[in-house]
């Protein structure tokens, strides 16, 4: 079985967040860069098939130069070679459509991606892809086993959970839940020594337009001060919430 997994390039959780030229550009400088979370369960998992159904895992990412110790990361964790995409992925089509070619060329049978990307949160990449090769597609997926060419598929629903059975070639939006927390890999010595001689393949983009643009981007507002009342003080309590507050 072939599996490609596909890996964003996100800022740290614990980065400090800020824009430049008028807000319409994410600020880079000393911002620390790891796989997306989502995408890291889908990793996680694919590795699990590596070891127990001998699939051969695949990684691959739409970005820069800068995207690639990102890569080295995911190759360290235990896959077998990585693709980079050379092209900006500042639109969500794009991305998919340069994602689609790689799997419609590399012949993959899976595709696991994350349901969305920590920094954008656009959700929209995975069923895209799916769109575009007519490929079948399960989103928000929390469990998957494969038997042949038969998959098995869990995914999260309002209230509770849902199962449904498909075939290959699949492509999956995953999400926390696909493996536990604790089975996350995290790369030792041999690892990333080892993934220094894996392959990393840089390919061209495949021509496509953008749909979308970033205007402006806008930090949320600062939270304001804690008002405290004492707890006989509630006709104090009702009118800043009636007054105040506005929420009643």
């Amino acid at each position: 079985m072939k599996i490609l997994v596909c890996i964003s390039h996100v800022p740290d959780t614990t980065s400090k967040i800020n824009f430049t030229n008028g807000d319409s550009e994410f600020d880079t400088n000393g911002v620390q860069f790891v796989i997306n979370p989502n995408d890291e369960f889908g990793l996680t998992r694919a590795i699990w098939f590596q070891e127990q159904q001998g699939a051969h895992v695949t990684v691959v990412n739409v970005g820069g130069p800068d995207t690639e110790p990102t890569l080295r990361k995911a190759l360290a964790i235990g896959a077998n070679e990585a693709i980079r995409v050379n092209a900006n992925p500042t639109d969500g089509f794009a991305v998919a459509k340069q994602l689609a070619d790689v799997v419609k060329n590399g012949g993959y049978d899976l595709v696991i991606a994350g349901k969305e990307s920590l920094d954008y949160n656009g959700g929209m990449v995975p069923g895209m892809i799916a769109g575009i090769l007519g490929c079948n597609f399960v989103n928000g997926c929390i469990g998957l086993t494969v038997e042949g060419t038969s998959a098995k598929a869990v995914r999260e629903i309002d209230g509770g959970k849902e199962t449904v059975t498909t075939s290959l070639p699949l492509i999956i939006g995953g999400q926390k839940g696909l493996v536990e927390e604790k089975d996350l890999r995290i790369p030792n010595m041999r690892g990333i020594m080892t993934a220094r001689t894996k392959a990393l393949n840089i390919v061209e983009p495949a021509a496509t337009n953008a749909e979308t643009k970033a205007v402006k981007f806008e930090k949320p507002a600062p939270k304001s001060a804690v008002k405290l009342f004492s707890a006989d003080d509630i006709d104090g309590l009702v009118n800043a919430l009636h007054n105040e507050a506005k929420v009643i």
